[in-house]
Protein backbone atom coordinates (compact mmCIF):
# COMPACT_ATOMS: atom_id res chain seq x y z
CA UNK A 1 0.00 0.00 0.00
CA UNK A 2 2.27 2.76 1.19
CA UNK A 3 4.51 4.18 -1.48
CA UNK A 4 4.31 1.19 -3.76
CA UNK A 5 3.43 1.40 -7.43
CA UNK A 6 0.56 3.84 -7.08
CA UNK A 7 2.14 6.73 -5.21
CA UNK A 8 1.46 9.28 -7.92
CA UNK A 9 -1.92 7.87 -8.86
CA UNK A 10 -4.91 10.05 -8.07
CA UNK A 11 -7.46 8.51 -5.70
CA UNK A 12 -10.73 7.39 -7.29
CA UNK A 13 -13.64 9.79 -7.05
CA UNK A 14 -15.86 8.73 -4.17
CA UNK A 15 -18.83 10.19 -2.35
CA UNK A 16 -17.82 12.40 0.54
CA UNK A 17 -19.11 11.47 3.97
CA UNK A 18 -19.12 13.16 7.34
CA UNK A 19 -15.64 13.36 8.81
CA UNK A 20 -15.70 11.75 12.27
CA UNK A 21 -12.49 13.61 13.22
CA UNK A 22 -14.05 17.02 12.59
CA UNK A 23 -11.35 19.69 12.50
CA UNK A 24 -8.65 17.47 13.99
CA UNK A 25 -5.81 16.19 11.80
CA UNK A 26 -5.89 12.43 11.17
CA UNK A 27 -2.24 11.40 11.54
CA UNK A 28 -1.28 8.03 10.07
CA UNK A 29 1.65 6.24 11.70
CA UNK A 30 3.32 2.89 11.14
CA UNK A 31 6.33 1.17 9.64
CA UNK A 32 7.42 1.65 6.03
CA UNK A 33 5.08 -0.23 3.74
CA UNK A 34 2.08 0.00 6.06
CA UNK A 35 0.09 2.00 3.51
CA UNK A 36 0.17 5.46 5.08
CA UNK A 37 0.57 7.44 1.85
CA UNK A 38 -1.61 5.39 -0.48
CA UNK A 39 -4.41 4.85 2.02
CA UNK A 40 -4.05 8.41 3.32
CA UNK A 41 -4.78 9.89 -0.10
CA UNK A 42 -7.90 7.80 -0.45
CA UNK A 43 -9.04 8.57 3.08
CA UNK A 44 -8.66 12.30 2.46
CA UNK A 45 -10.56 12.04 -0.82
CA UNK A 46 -13.38 10.13 0.87
CA UNK A 47 -13.66 12.72 3.64
CA UNK A 48 -13.21 15.72 1.36
CA UNK A 49 -10.17 17.06 3.25
CA UNK A 50 -6.56 17.89 2.41
CA UNK A 51 -3.79 15.29 2.36
CA UNK A 52 -0.11 15.86 3.08
CA UNK A 53 2.86 13.49 3.27
CA UNK A 54 5.63 14.54 5.64
CA UNK A 55 8.37 12.85 3.59
CA UNK A 56 7.28 14.72 0.47
CA UNK A 57 7.16 18.01 2.41
CA UNK A 58 10.64 17.38 3.84
CA UNK A 59 12.05 16.63 0.39
CA UNK A 60 10.52 19.81 -1.00
CA UNK A 61 11.89 21.93 1.83
CA UNK A 62 15.37 20.36 1.65
CA UNK A 63 15.61 20.19 -2.12
CA UNK A 64 16.81 16.58 -1.95
CA UNK A 65 15.39 13.11 -1.48
CA UNK A 66 15.12 11.34 1.88
CA UNK A 67 17.96 8.93 0.99
CA UNK A 68 20.13 11.91 0.03
CA UNK A 69 19.36 13.63 3.34
CA UNK A 70 20.31 10.47 5.25
CA UNK A 71 23.54 10.12 3.28
CA UNK A 72 24.59 13.76 3.53
CA UNK A 73 23.40 14.75 7.02
CA UNK A 74 22.69 11.48 8.86
CA UNK A 75 19.56 10.18 10.57
CA UNK A 76 19.71 12.39 13.72
CA UNK A 77 19.70 15.56 11.61
CA UNK A 78 16.86 14.17 9.50
CA UNK A 79 14.79 13.41 12.60
CA UNK A 80 15.28 16.93 13.97
CA UNK A 81 14.08 18.41 10.69
CA UNK A 82 11.24 15.92 10.49
CA UNK A 83 9.93 16.90 13.92
CA UNK A 84 9.92 20.59 13.01
CA UNK A 85 8.14 19.94 9.71
CA UNK A 86 5.45 17.82 11.38
CA UNK A 87 4.78 20.49 13.99
CA UNK A 88 4.44 23.14 11.27
CA UNK A 89 2.16 20.95 9.15
CA UNK A 90 -0.09 20.17 12.10
CA UNK A 91 -0.42 23.85 12.92
CA UNK A 92 -1.10 24.82 9.32
CA UNK A 93 -3.61 22.01 8.72
CA UNK A 94 -5.52 22.79 11.91
CA UNK A 95 -6.06 26.33 10.57
CA UNK A 96 -6.61 25.31 6.96
CA UNK A 97 -9.66 25.36 4.71
CA UNK A 98 -11.23 23.08 5.64
CA UNK A 99 -9.47 22.67 8.98
CA UNK A 100 -8.04 19.26 9.73
CA UNK A 101 -7.06 16.77 7.06
CA UNK A 102 -4.96 13.62 6.74
CA UNK A 103 -1.22 13.59 7.41
CA UNK A 104 1.00 10.59 6.56
CA UNK A 105 4.18 10.46 8.65
CA UNK A 106 7.49 8.65 8.31
CA UNK A 107 8.00 5.43 10.23
CA UNK A 108 10.23 6.97 12.89
CA UNK A 109 8.32 10.18 13.49
CA UNK A 110 6.00 8.90 16.23
CA UNK A 111 8.99 7.71 18.28
CA UNK A 112 9.74 11.30 19.29
CA UNK A 113 7.89 12.34 22.51
CA UNK A 114 7.47 15.95 21.37
CA UNK A 115 5.98 14.82 18.08
CA UNK A 116 3.54 12.55 19.92
CA UNK A 117 2.55 15.50 22.10
CA UNK A 118 2.00 17.71 19.05
CA UNK A 119 -0.09 15.05 17.36
CA UNK A 120 -2.21 14.65 20.49
CA UNK A 121 -2.73 18.42 20.63
CA UNK A 122 -3.74 18.94 17.00
CA UNK A 123 -5.00 15.59 15.84
CA UNK A 124 -5.80 11.93 16.30
CA UNK A 125 -3.20 9.21 15.75
CA UNK A 126 -4.04 6.14 13.66
CA UNK A 127 -1.58 3.23 13.61
CA UNK A 128 -1.69 1.12 10.45
CA UNK A 129 -0.47 -2.13 11.95
CA UNK A 130 0.89 -4.76 9.59
CA UNK A 131 2.69 -8.09 9.65
CA UNK A 132 6.42 -7.90 8.90
CA UNK A 133 6.19 -10.40 6.03
CA UNK A 134 3.60 -8.22 4.32
CA UNK A 135 5.70 -5.10 4.89
CA UNK A 136 8.76 -6.76 3.39
CA UNK A 137 6.83 -7.76 0.26
CA UNK A 138 5.63 -4.21 -0.18
CA UNK A 139 8.92 -2.39 0.39
CA UNK A 140 10.80 -4.83 -1.87
CA UNK A 141 9.05 -3.16 -4.82
CA UNK A 142 11.00 0.07 -4.28
CA UNK A 143 14.57 1.02 -3.49
CA UNK A 144 14.13 4.27 -1.57
CA UNK A 145 14.30 3.08 2.05
CA UNK A 146 17.56 4.28 3.68
CA UNK A 147 17.13 2.16 6.81
CA UNK A 148 16.78 -1.02 4.75
CA UNK A 149 20.07 -0.42 2.97
CA UNK A 150 21.97 -1.02 6.18
CA UNK A 151 22.41 -4.79 6.33
CA UNK A 152 19.79 -7.50 6.00
CA UNK A 153 16.34 -6.04 5.27
CA UNK A 154 14.45 -8.68 7.26
CA UNK A 155 16.65 -8.22 10.34
CA UNK A 156 16.27 -4.46 10.10
CA UNK A 157 12.48 -4.68 9.78
CA UNK A 158 12.24 -7.06 12.73
CA UNK A 159 14.39 -4.73 14.83
CA UNK A 160 12.25 -1.75 13.88
CA UNK A 161 9.11 -3.73 14.74
CA UNK A 162 10.46 -4.61 18.18
CA UNK A 163 11.56 -1.02 18.84
CA UNK A 164 8.58 0.81 17.45
CA UNK A 165 5.47 -1.32 17.89
CA UNK A 166 5.27 -0.75 21.68
CA UNK A 167 5.31 3.01 21.02
CA UNK A 168 2.92 2.81 18.06
CA UNK A 169 0.55 1.01 20.44
CA UNK A 170 0.03 4.36 22.20
CA UNK A 171 -1.95 5.56 19.17
CA UNK A 172 -5.58 6.59 19.60
CA UNK A 173 -6.80 4.22 16.89
CA UNK A 174 -5.31 0.95 15.64
CA UNK A 175 -6.24 -0.45 12.22
CA UNK A 176 -4.76 -3.61 10.73
CA UNK A 177 -3.24 -2.96 7.30
CA UNK A 178 -3.93 -6.19 5.48
CA UNK A 179 -3.73 -7.52 1.94
CA UNK A 180 -7.03 -6.02 0.87
CA UNK A 181 -8.27 -3.27 -1.45
CA UNK A 182 -7.25 0.17 -0.22
CA UNK A 183 -10.87 1.26 0.07
CA UNK A 184 -11.54 -1.50 2.60
CA UNK A 185 -8.76 -0.17 4.83
CA UNK A 186 -10.22 3.32 4.43
CA UNK A 187 -13.60 1.95 5.54
CA UNK A 188 -12.00 0.43 8.64
CA UNK A 189 -10.26 3.69 9.54
CA UNK A 190 -13.46 5.71 9.23
CA UNK A 191 -15.40 3.15 11.27
CA UNK A 192 -12.82 3.12 14.08
CA UNK A 193 -12.51 6.91 14.08
CA UNK A 194 -16.26 7.02 14.62
CA UNK A 195 -15.92 4.66 17.59
CA UNK A 196 -13.03 6.64 19.03
CA UNK A 197 -14.76 10.01 18.86
CA UNK A 198 -17.90 8.52 20.35
CA UNK A 199 -15.76 7.37 23.30
CA UNK A 200 -12.63 9.57 23.13
CA UNK A 201 -11.24 8.41 26.48
CA UNK A 202 -10.52 4.94 25.16
CA UNK A 203 -8.51 3.44 22.30
CA UNK A 204 -10.28 2.16 19.19
CA UNK A 205 -8.79 -1.07 17.91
Amino acid sequence: MEDESEEGEAPPVTAQIDNPAGNRVIVLIGLMGAGKSTVGRRLAARLGVNFLDTDAEIETAAGMTIPEIFEKHGEPAFRRGENKVIERLLQDMSKGTPPGGVLATGGGAYMDPQTRENIAHYGVSVWLRADVELLLRRVARRNNRPLLKQGDARETMLRLRDERYPVYALADVIVDSVEAPHEEVVDMIIEKLGVYFAHPQGQAQ
